[in-house]
């Protein structure tokens, strides 16, 4: 059984709950958005993202492990519906796995896509580098060479980044040092290609004396802007961290670099956010705002899977550093970007609310309430084991994806669109994480279509019950 008390109640109940007050998990305003201008996390199920704007598309990569893959979309609310580029794979058996951390940046109309990957073996991470052929971030590249400090040959090297500082280029990455093992280091480059320096330590502060890694930059009120994220990225207590550079100095000196106190992102368990880390910044289309995208988690639990891509725009204080706010519950409502043109995505929620031209309904004995709080859109989700259930979106558009609760209590569902075959999916997790992208539908041609999920009450091996979950339908317009 499910570890959480629970209510049974009449599906049609929930038709009465539509325009009374929302809880303030799911939307970051105070009334329901509508569904033109919005958006909601995730982006995308990896982690370490890393995000840019360009050619009137943003482009987004994860850490995918066996290769590096890219995902494009005009807007930032149909990023998680869009279909994946593969742009490089390597037949090389020294790098050729655990592929990790993706970062690609532009200089003199090609694009450079800077990563780390081994052998098989974690300790033989090593950093790399990629040329583009012409001026488009999903490729093709061809392998430029391995990125490599002379005073650290050989060693241990992830999380490559670049900074721009004052006309020039470096490379920061984490890596062995005096300071830890994971620890911050900068080095000079000739080029975007060529490492031309010795690298040089810095003592990160980070409120543990585990690692220091995924340095990102902002530029801005005369100084730049380094964080980086501390501790194991297992933990829920991994969070972000702050020094900085005035316009002028020199990277390469760390008396240069100014530490400030205190995590600038961290865990926010009234909203269900832990882990939240492994960073990196980007501007709206129109280049008026900052945002930062990284990963966070819906479970306290120490665990490296289930980290899923999140962004949320970002501040300014008064001193002129960035404020990074809090992170927010996964599923809450934000604007777009200025300048993201949107697409009229929209949410149903499984009592029955929407922000556009969908509805649920309820087939067999369900079960209902709020005892999922925030690992649940609007705090509440429906869940059965009884065969031969069935829960029924109706929506109109193109595609539809349904997230929900993956728990150790749940079984396989068989899903289908509109009457056709089914699939059975399986929504069981070792552990309990709210929100996950259970399903993504083919696209459809545009119009209304219907999603049936079952209860089969089958389940696997390693599973304590049969539930199906449904929480929230994502739907896309276009």
């Amino acid at each position: 059984m499910r570890a959480r008390s629970r209510t049974t109640l009449v599906v049609a109940v929930f038709a009465l709950l539509i325009g009374l007050v929302l809880t303030p998990q799911a939307t970051a305003g105070d009334t329901m958005p509508t569904a033109a201008g919005t958006f909601r996390n995730p982006l995308n199920t990896g982690p370490d993202p890393f995000l840019t704007y360009a050619n009137g598309n943003y482009h987004l990569a994860t850490t995918q492990g066996d290769a590096i893959r890219m995902w494009s979309s005009p807007s930032l609310a149909t990023l998680l519906a869009a279909d994946p580029v593969t742009v490089w794979t390597d037949t090389d058996p020294s790098r050729d796995q655990h592929i990790w951390a993706p970062e690609f940046y532009r200089f003199d109309g090609r694009w450079y896509l800077y990563y780390t990957a081994d052998d098989g073996v974690d300790e033989h991470h090593r950093l790399y580098v990629l040329e583009s052929e012409g001026d488009d971030p999903r490729g093709p590249y061809h392998f430029k060479g391995k990125l490599e400090p002379p005073n650290h040959v050989d060693d241990f090297a992830i999380d490559p980044g670049i900074l721009h500082h004052d006309g020039r280029l470096y490379l920061a990455y984490s890596g062995l040092n005096q300071y830890q093992h994971n620890g911050l280091n900068i080095a000079p480059m000739s080029n975007p290609y060529t490492v031309s320096g010795d690298a040089v330590p810095l003592d990160g502060a980070g409120g543990c004396p585990e690692v220091r890694e995924g340095p990102a930059f902002l530029y801005r009120n005369g100084h730049t802007w380094m964080t980086y994220s501390t501790c194991d990225t297992g933990k829920p207590d991994y969070q972000v961290w702050m020094m900085s550079l005035p316009d002028g100095a020199d990277p390469l000196v760390p008396a240069n670099w100014t530490q400030h106190d205190g995590p600038r992102f961290a865990r926010n368990d009234a909203a269900g956010v832990y882990g939240p880390g492994h960073h990196t910044f980007f501007r709206s289309p129109d280049g008026t705002e900052d945002w930062i995208i990284y990963h966070g988690k819906t479970t306290a639990d120490y665990t490296y899977t289930d980290r899923t891509t999140r962004a949320q725009r970002i501040g300014w204080h008064q001193d002129g550093s960035p404020d990074l706010g809090a992170p927010l519950a996964l599923g809450a409502t934000q604007d777009l970007p200025s300048g993201d043109p949107g697409s009229g995505t929209y949410w149903i929620n499984d009592d029955g609310r929407s922000s556009g031209a969908g509805t649920v309904a309820f087939d067999g004995s369900w079960n209902a309430g709020d005892g999922c709080a925030a690992q649940c859109f609007w705090g509440d989700d429906h869940w059965s084991d009884q065969p031969g259930a069935t829960a029924t979106f109706t929506f109109t558009g193109t595609r539809i994806a349904l997230l929900s609760v993956r728990d150790t209590g749940n079984g396989i569902a068989a899903i289908s669109v509109d009457g056709g075959p089914e699939q059975r999916v399986d929504l069981h997790g070792p552990i309990r994480v709210g929100e996950t992208l259970q399903y993504l539908s083919p696209r459809l041609p545009h119009g209304e279509h219907t999603l049936t999920i079952r209860v089969t009450g089958e389940r696997n091996a390693q599973s304590g019950g049969a539930f199906v979950s449904v929480d929230r339908a994502e739907v896309y317009a276009d």
